[in-house]
């Protein structure tokens, strides 16, 4: 169930054309096994609302997020993706 939601939650956020890095490209694999770690987070809550950027495998986040462990989970998972070379944490805390 939980997997049918991040897939549900990654085909979204694709549809929306959110990122910048073109498909078939490094970064543009790196990008999307981002979206699908953020979307497969509890921790995360989600990553309907988090931007991922990837240029040269340096992967930058944006977006508003409820609370700092949010914030430093989308960090600690992308930071998981193979080919990530450094990601910058933009993230704002924003209040519910």
């Amino acid at each position: 169930m939980r997997n049918r939601i991040a897939v549900i939650v990654m085909l979204a956020v694709s549809a929306f054309g959110q990122g910048t890095a073109a498909p078939g490209t490094e970064d543009g694999r790196i990008e999307d096994a981002v979206r699908i770690r953020l979307a497969g987070n509890r921790d995360t809550g989600g990553a309907g609302r988090i931007k991922v950027e990837v240029k040269n495998g340096a992967v930058i986040l944006t977006g508003p997020v409820e609370s700092e462990k949010q914030k430093a989970a989308a960090e600690k998972q992308a930071k998981k993706v193979k080919g990530v070379k450094s990601v910058t944490n933009q993230l704002v805390i924003t209040e519910k």
